[in-house]
């Protein structure tokens, strides 16, 4: 009997063995396929997620391309609209201050016909007979002068000065040309003799000098 148990368990060993070898080589390749399968799904995953990541790097880079353009076109709004208020600004103030200086010629211009009324009047006094046997003469005499002389000191006071250019070169911008005539001993080109005295406000002709211009003989 203990014969026959050992021959069975003899030829059943061999079996079990056998059928232990196939199963723990099934084992292996399924915990092989399985490891490739995890390492295969791994890869994919980080693939997947690289391509994710640089998209997203694409996108946020446009996204910064695009805000630095708009801000650099926000501020060259910006910088033109700062331009634009100082000009205006700087305008008004020129126009401001134009107003202040020239204010005052519409009232000047009619200030100087009184000016040239009196001028008259004292040049037409003959001088010979302002003696003190003609004392009325002498005082209206005397008193047209002072007038014209305190107007002048007004007129000099708020910057308008009287043009008289004999002798001087003919300027366009201060002279008015009333006749052209050749004068013996005399620049072309010059004064030779003024009509009507003219006037500047603060450096602006206000009424130019009408004159008699040298001309080549």
């Amino acid at each position: 009997m203990a014969a026959q148990c050992s021959g069975l368990v003899r030829l059943t060993l061999p079996a079990i063995a056998l059928s232990l070898r196939g199963t723990s080589s099934r084992w292996l390749c399924t915990a092989t396929k399985q490891k490739n399968n995890g390492q295969n799904l791994e890869e994919d995953s980080s693939q997947n997620e690289q391509k994710i990541d640089s998209t997203a790097t694409e996108k946020t880079l446009i996204e910064e391309v695009k805000l630095e353009e708009q801000l650099k076109e926000t501020l060259e709004k910006y910088k033109r609209a700062l331009a634009d208020t100082e000009n205006l600004r700087l305008r008004s103030q020129k126009l401001v201050e134009e107003a202040k200086l020239y204010g005052i010629q519409g009232i000047c211009k009619d200030l100087l016909e009184v000016a040239d009324i009196l001028e008259k009047a004292t040049e037409s006094v003959p001088k010979d007979e302002i003696k003190e046997e003609n004392p009325h003469l002498k005082n209206l005499y005397e008193g047209l002068v002072m007038t014209e002389v305190q107007i002048q000191k007004v007129f000099k006071k708020h910057d308008l000065l009287k043009l008289n250019p004999l002798g001087d070169k003919f300027d366009p911008y201060e002279h008015e040309a009333l006749f052209h005539t050749p004068v013996e001993g005399k620049e072309p080109g010059t004064v030779a003799l003024v009509n009507k005295v003219g006037y500047k406000l603060h450096g602006r002709t206000l009424r130019p000098a009408l004159v008699d211009v040298v001309k080549e003989p």
